[in-house]
């Protein structure tokens, strides 16, 4: 090898150079985004069916929808909630489905059974993925326009400028109403002119025509013959014939309050019998921003997409626009500014690290120049890793950035592991020319690779793992896998002729002075091994069963959770108000939540949907969420935030549900259906059961402590006017339901009989009563119908009119009818809590009727858990089989592992000892503990003869001359990773729990490995240190 170092020395140069070069091109390429891209294995179903009774609803159309999609290929779990006149089923895949081919599939499903459904039913399928949530959000706001007027700028102006930005996947306007036309007829007129309302109805729908009816040629031009017959303007609409004829109809029966019936005229137009102006649709859902009512605008970016570059575009497009200067446009969320805190905070990382390295080694080795060495290699490997990424598909987002800054540590320590062996073979004067130097490069080649192997091995079970664990970690996963690749050979072919052509002997003088601290270190680190090796078995029983009770204890102190916590900079809060409460009286008491948040200083701005969430979903009239965006800069935690508003909404607004989340968490949570951290399910056919079960379930884990924001699930969709037909009267009119239904449903929610274009706009024509007739239930019953002979009468003749209470949301797991009780935390972690959860579940006894499972985050943190034990498991067996290739000892594989086991109850005790959770970030920092320990004991054990018999002077050789470079490589870590694990800079919370798992696990591991490995190894030869058998050690004279 060294001969080839030497006569490939410029290919190598080169090939190092255009990787570099290449990867510097490659990460101004990068898309950057929150998350790495995952196709979640979930498809929501969201079903409509007009105004329908929920019980009708499930038994005509959920329930039929629910078993089509059972039949779907690879579906593992339904959900689906029903409620009036709407449902949302959820349709779990398993993962690593092709999620395109499975919402094919769901869409065949559907439209298979369509035919068989209500007429009228209408289905939207959507795949659950990151993108339901906006990358960026920003409020319309004026003095002067009304929500229509600022709808009409958003739709018009602002979204087709919007919709060409690449990287945007749609535009979503919230907020406002459409523009349409309102034909008030007036029941009164209608019945003295003889017109009924379907009448009217089919004039407005005939007259619409626009119709090509052939072409000609005439005069060397072709014409096309279109027949039109259609209004444009509220005039021509006015003057639109409903009726020709001259006689009157026969037996008028006036309805009370109307004008006496007089002789048609030849023609009757609809401005005879209706009042036509401009309008908006009927909403029942109200925006808000900043306390002013406003139009919303969410921008959500595709799959792939770049956010930075998106939001940059976007704002760069709205400068552009020539806006009212009445309309006033405020960002309420920015994705880009929490994943450019989170890669600031991992670039600062980097850099902190890279500049704590190199200070640790110039305090070993005092050499400039192996300095610059590391500071080249540590900037060329991860540029090599982004070009890499870009070949991948891959990007920048908080899990690659966060692989990138566990690896510095472990890059710097390749290159330090190589360069001190060669500085070291420089002062025994054995690599006194470049060929020496080259040589010695050589003798590292073999624990180099095997090291290198150590910690790239473990990531291979990860491959196997599913879930929201794999998924993200996998990105992690891989791109540390690149960078230790890279690192490995730029440390076997790039650092070697580096310090083959810059290390001089002025170095090696320079080393010397370092010596000094050395020998310090060294005689401490002597004695510590004589009274070690005096009596290794004793020696290894009480450090070995010492660590294993403290790892024990803290295994069951230790808090633990599902995803790390972090500051995102805002959060999201659901509110609920009383089931079926008016609009306006929601709005009152969103108004003083409103008051709230404004008094909160931390807050920057905020923004309010009510009727509609900003993921989507099924939304009730009276719920809906607000945005909350703070601060940046100094201020309080934002769980501290979060509890003060929450507290005080729950003092002064005491008729709200609320809940506090951040986005992260409430996107999980939305994208795998489980929103908050504790569900527990309850099964039963029994509704009466069922409802008692949860109200008992709600009030016994509310007592929990910590456990906040309870809902015990039994949601009620409000009150309701219940026609209900006498067939007898009905028939006597000449009457039948259906005609009843559609004239009411006419007068009182109004019909689009027709649409005519306004611009580059269809606005609907909405034929309906007039308002003073319609707004209180005392005047249902007094609407007007007309029969089919032309007579008039009222709803009460042939109905009775009553109020029913609100119905029950309904909802069904896998078809089987259940309620699920959720809550969330607030100063106590999930793992601790769950435990006093289920005991008070337990005890309450509930009847043998109802089934209790366990769902929300806690099953997903315990299939996580599940998963990455089986990682950590796996990873210690194939570090086994690593360590028996390379060294055919079974006892030093056994040494290996134990001592890797000591390290990892040391990380449970660092994480005990800090208060972090042990979740999934916490556990694949376990993992890689794994293979970093085993990274140190193999450079220990190259130092060792395997064909020599082990004895207390080989093993303190060994440490002698592994000593520094196991301190450093140590510590080089360490320090690289504190500022992640200090946790000070936005976004870098997910990292924390990872980062200081590994600090913790190497800082155990040292003495390990140079004191309780050695001993393991002495204690198994059934041998003991002789007293004064050790070597000389430097500066023993002195």
């Amino acid at each position: 090898m060294t001969r080839f170092l030497s006569a490939h020395a410029r290919a190598i140069w080169l090939a190092a150079i255009l990787l570099t070069l290449g990867g510097i091109v490659a990460a101004t390429r990068l898309p950057v985004s929150l998350f790495p891209h995952i196709d979640y294995p979930r498809v929501v179903v969201s079903v409509d069916a007009g105004d329908r009774d929920a019980s009708q609803m499930a038994a005509e159309i959920t329930r039929p929808v629910e078993i089509a999609l059972r039949g779907v290929p690879g579906v593992t779990r339904i959900r689906s909630t029903t409620s009036r006149g709407s449902a949302e089923v959820g349709v779990n895949f398993n993962w690593g489905e092709d999620m395109v081919a499975a919402t094919l599939a769901t869409q065949s499903a559907l439209a298979t059974i369509l035919p068989d459904l209500p007429q009228g039913t209408r289905f939207s399928v959507r795949r659950s993925d990151p993108t339901i949530f906006p990358v960026l959000g920003f409020a319309l706001t004026s003095r002067t326009l009304d929500p229509v007027a600022l709808r009409q700028i958003a739709e018009l102006q602002i979204r087709p400028a919007l919709t060409s930005v690449p990287g945007v996947a749609g535009i979503d306007v919230l907020g406002g109403a459409p523009r349409e036309i309102a034909v008030d007829v007036d029941p009164g007129r209608l019945q003295a002119l003889g017109v009924s309302l379907p009448d009217v109805a089919s004039a407005l729908t005939r007259s619409n025509l626009v119709r090509g009816v052939g072409r000609i040629e005439d005069r060397h031009r072709l014409y096309l013959l279109l027949v039109e017959d259609r209004a444009t303007t509220i005039n021509e609409l006015a003057a639109l014939p409903v009726r020709a004829g001259t006689a009157a109809p026969p037996n008028p029966s006036p309805v009370p309050g109307a004008p006496a019936a007089v002789p048609a005229a030849s023609v009757v137009t609809l401005g005879q019998v209706a009042d036509i102006h401009p309008s908006s649709a009927p909403v029942f859902t109200r925006v808000t921003s900043g306390a002013r009512d406003a139009v919303l605008i969410n921008v959500r970016q595709s799959p792939t997409g770049d956010s930075v570059a998106i939001v940059q575009a976007v704002n760069a497009r709205l400068a552009q626009l020539q806006l009212p200067p009445s309309v006033a446009v405020a960002a309420f969320y920015d994705q880009s500014e929490l994943v450019s805190g989170a890669a600031n905070a991992v670039r600062d990382a980097i850099l902190l690290g890279a500049l704590l390295a190199g200070l640790v080694l110039f305090l070993f080795l005092r050499s400039f120049r192996l300095m610059v060495i590391t500071g080249i290699t540590l900037p060329a490997v991860l540029a090599a890793t982004c070009l890499f990424l870009l070949a991948l598909g891959m990007g920048f987002n908080m899990m690659t950035l966060g692989g990138m800054a566990a690896a510095v540590g472990l890059v710097v320590d390749d290159a330090v592991v190589m360069l001190e062996h060669m500085m070291r073979r420089m002062q025994e004067g054995r690599a006194g020319d470049r060929t020496g130097l080259l040589a010695a490069a050589g003798e590292m080649a073999k624990p180099l690779y095997g090291s290198s192997l150590a910690t790239m091995i473990i990531f291979l079970p990860l491959a196997f793992v599913s879930g929201v664990t794999g998924g993200f970690f996998k990105a992690l996963a891989l791109t540390m896998t690149i960078a230790l690749g890279l690192s490995l050979l730029y440390a076997r072919f790039v650092i070697p002729l580096l310090a083959a052509y810059w290390l001089r002997d002025k170095d090696v003088e320079a080393a010397g002075k370092a010596d000094r601290l050395m020998a310090r270190i060294e005689r401490g680190h002597a004695r510590a091994e004589d009274r070690a090796f005096a009596r290794p078995l004793l020696f290894v029983l009480v450090v070995g069963i010492g660590m294993a009770v403290l790892g024990a204890v803290a295994w069951t102190r230790v808090p633990s959770g599902f995803m790390p916590k972090m500051d995102e900079g805002g959060f999201v809060l659901d509110y609920k108000a009383r089931p079926g409460a008016a609009l306006s009286d929601t709005d009152r008491l969103l108004r003083q939540v409103e008051q709230i948040i404004a008094e909160t200083p931390e807050v920057a701005s905020y923004s309010r949907r009510t009727g509609v969430q900003l993921g989507g979903g099924l939304t009730e009239a009276d719920e809906g969420d607000f945005f909350i965006r703070l601060k940046s800069g100094s201020r309080r935690p934002i769980e501290e935030v979060m509890t003060d508003i929450r507290t005080r909404i729950e003092q002064r607004v005491p008729g709200l549900e609320v809940e506090l989340i951040q986005l992260m968490e409430d996107l999980i949570g939305d994208l795998t259906a489980v929103p908050q951290p504790i569900e527990v399910k309850l099964f039963s056919d029994d509704p009466a059961v069922l409802a008692a079960s949860a109200h008992r379930v709600s009030e016994a884990i509310g007592r929990v402590t910590g456990v906040v924001e309870v809902v015990d699930g039994m949601r009620v969709a409000g009150d309701s006017l219940s026609i209900r037909i006498r067939p007898g009267a009905l028939a006597q009119q000449g009457l039948d339901a259906d005609s009843v239904a559609s004239q009411v449903e006419a007068l009182v929610g109004g019909t689009a009989a027709t649409r005519i274009r306004a611009g580059e706009q269809l606005l609907d024509v909405r034929l309906r009563a007039p308002a003073d007739i319609r707004q209180r239930a005392e005047q249902i019953a007094r609407l007007p119908l007309v029969a089919p002979d032309g007579h008039g009468l009222t709803v009460g003749q042939v109905a009775d009119v009553s109020v029913q209470a609100g119905q029950q949301q309904l909802t069904r797991e896998d078809l089987s009818p259940f309620v699920a009780v959720t809550a969330r935390l607030e100063g106590r972690d999930l793992g601790s809590a769950m435990r006093d959860v289920r005991t008070t579940v337990a005890g309450l006894h509930l009847p043998p009727s109802v089934r209790v499972d366990y769902g929300g985050l806690y099953a997903e943190q315990q299939k996580s858990f599940t998963d990455l034990t089986l990682v950590f498991v796996a990873a210690l067996f194939l570090i086994a089989l690593l360590l028996t290739i390379l060294y055919e000892r079974i006892v030093w594989t056994l040494a290996t592992i134990l001592t890797v086991l000591l390290s990892a109850a040391a990380v449970l005790v660092g994480l005990w000892i800090t208060g972090i959770e042990l979740n999934i970030s916490a556990l694949m920092g376990l993992t890689m503990v794994v293979g970093m320990v085993t990274e140190l004991v193999i450079f220990y054990l190259a130092e060792i003869d395997p064909d020599r018999a082990i004895d207390a002077d080989a093993l303190r050789e060994a440490g002698r001359k592994r000593l520094r470079p196991i301190i450093m490589s140590a510590l080089i870590a360490i320090l690289t990773l504190t500022p992640l694990a200090l946790g000070i800079s936005r976004g870098a919370g997910l990292q924390q729990p990872l980062a200081t798992a590994i600090i913790f696990g190497l800082t155990a591991a040292v003495p390990l490995v140079l004191l309780f490995l050695p001993g393991v190894l002495l204690a198994a030869t059934g041998r003991r240190a002789s007293p004064g058998s050790r070597p000389d050690m430097p500066g023993d004279a002195a």
